[in-house]
């Protein structure tokens, strides 16, 4: 195996694709499909193109999917089902709960442009890191070359912009406890005041006045839960664009129908 190689044959996967109870999906509306997994790109399930990607850079199988009502669109010799829970962070615990082992690659069913060299850069670059937990992230400086006209959004740092990935490498048991935090701090998102009681207020401060560097957020935030979390920033474009939002759908299928795409 090379240095640019990294071993994945080990790494479980999981897909998150779940739904809010009780609050229907506009897109799942306009295409009449019941769930978002299932939207049609180019005439393709989404979820097929995120189960490509991992399958050709060669990861683990069975992939787990996590709060998928309906299997029936999917394999069932690849696929395992585990329920849904309470937003991203509780389905994670929930599959860890579930026997699940580190390390695990999650993603979600909405990154349609995901691709092999995508999952291969990100994983390799989380285990050169060394950290228990890595978050992918592409810049501004990489996103709005490449799409001048599509308005993101962006986390502004002191040095540097980004937008998240979707892509998220728990290395070690350890590096699940970030999703224990995760579940307080989802819930207060909106809330400034109970955000910053969770995250400590200088370090929110200093984000808010524009003196936060990316790193130095990582850092924090490592010392603060004890758990090593580390960035890795993508040179792709692409993995930053999941589907939210007719607009989001209507720009993916014009880049997955662009020559050479």
């Amino acid at each position: 195996m090379s240095s640019d190689t990294p071993d994945i044959s080990h790494i479980s996967t999981l897909i998150l694709a779940g739904q809010r109870e009780g609050k229907p999906d506009p897109l799942c509306e306009a295409f009449d499909v019941e769930w978002k997994a299932y939207l049609p790109v180019l005439g393709v399930p989404m979820i097929d193109y995120v189960r490509k990607a991992l399958i050709e850079a060669r990861l683990n199988t069975p992939h787990y999917v996590s709060g998928l009502g309906d299997m029936s669109g999917l394999s069932a010799a690849d696929v395992t089902a585990l329920s849904g829970q309470n937003g991203p962070a509780g389905s994670a615990l929930y599959a860890f709960e579930q026997g699940i082992e580190a390390p695990l690659l999650m993603t979600t069913c909405d990154h349609p442009l995901l691709t092999p060299d995508m999952v291969s850069y990100f994983i390799k670059a989380s285990q050169d890191s060394r950290a228990d937990f890595t978050i992918g992230f592409a810049s501004k400086d990489i996103i709005a070359p490449a799409y001048p006209n599509v308005k993101r959004t962006y986390i502004n740092f002191a040095d540097i912009s980004v937008s998240g990935c979707n892509l998220f490498y728990i290395a070690t048991e350890e590096g699940a406890e970030i999703f224990r935090f995760w579940q307080k701090v989802q819930h207060d998102r909106k809330s400034p005041r109970k955000l910053a009681r969770h995250i400590g207020l200088g370090i929110f401060l200093r984000y808010l006045s524009g003196r936060l560097t990316l790193d130095g957020a990582f850092t924090y935030g490592s010392k603060r839960l004890g758990v090593d979390i580390k960035p890795i920033l993508l040179p792709f474009a692409n993995a930053a664009i999941d589907v939210d939002k007719p607009s989001d759908h209507a720009l993916v299928e014009t880049i997955l129908s662009a020559p050479n795409s």
